[in-house]
C-alpha cells in the first residue's frame, strides 16, 4: 500500500522505536484501491512472551504474563490521499515498568500500517474499517 522504504530503529533495552517515512507522492507511492480521500500511518511496538506448558493447569501460559500482548501505537495526522506528504518521523515507547520486566523470553515487535479514512459527519476524517494494511518491520 505504501511504496516507500522506511528507516527504523528499535532499541530493546529502552523498549523504544522510531520510524522515518520519506516524502510520499500519493499518486505514485500510495496504493489507494478504494480511492478514499485520507490516509494516516500508524506504528506499533509490542511485546510477545514465549509460552510454556503449566502442568498444574494442563495448558500453555505466557512465560512472562505481565508483558504478553502489551502494545502501544502512535498515529500520524491524517493526510490527503491526493497530495505530496513531507518526510515523517514517528516514535513509540513502552513504559519504564515494562522495561524492568523484560527478559530473554519476550520478543519485541515493531510494525507499521497504513489506515484509510473518509469524511465523517463533522467534516473531519474518520477511519474506514477494513481499508488499510500493515506489516512487521522487526522482531527483536
Amino acid at each position: 500500500m505504501l511504496r516507500v522504504s522506511t528507516n527504523y530503529e528499535l532499541n530493546r533495552e529502552t523498549l523504544s522505536a522510531s520510524v522515518t517515512i520519506p516524502r510520499i507522492n500519493t499518486n505514485i507511492d500510495l496504493l489507494n484501491i478504494q480511492r478514499l480521500p485520507f490516509f494516516r500511518i500508524i506504528i506499533s511496538l509490542g511485546a510477545v512472551s514465549d509460552v510454556v506448558f503449566d502442568e498444574k493447569l494442563k495448558d500453555y501460559v505466557p512465560a512472562v504474563g505481565a508483558l504478553h500482548g502489551v502494545a502501544v501505537a502512535t498515529n500520524s495526522s491524517w493526510f490527503s490521499a491526493n497530495s505530496i506528504v513531507d518526510e515523517q518521523d514517528l516514535a513509540v515507547q513502552l513504559t519504564e515498568k515494562h522495561v524492568s520486566m523484560l527478559t530473554d523470553e519476550v520478543s519485541i515487535v515493531l510494525s507499521i500500517a497504513v489506515e484509510f479514512g473518509a469524511v465523517g459527519f463533522t467534516g473531519e476524517p474518520v477511519e474506514v474499517k477494513w481499508a488499510g494494511s500493515g506489516k512487521v518491520l522487526k522482531v527483536s
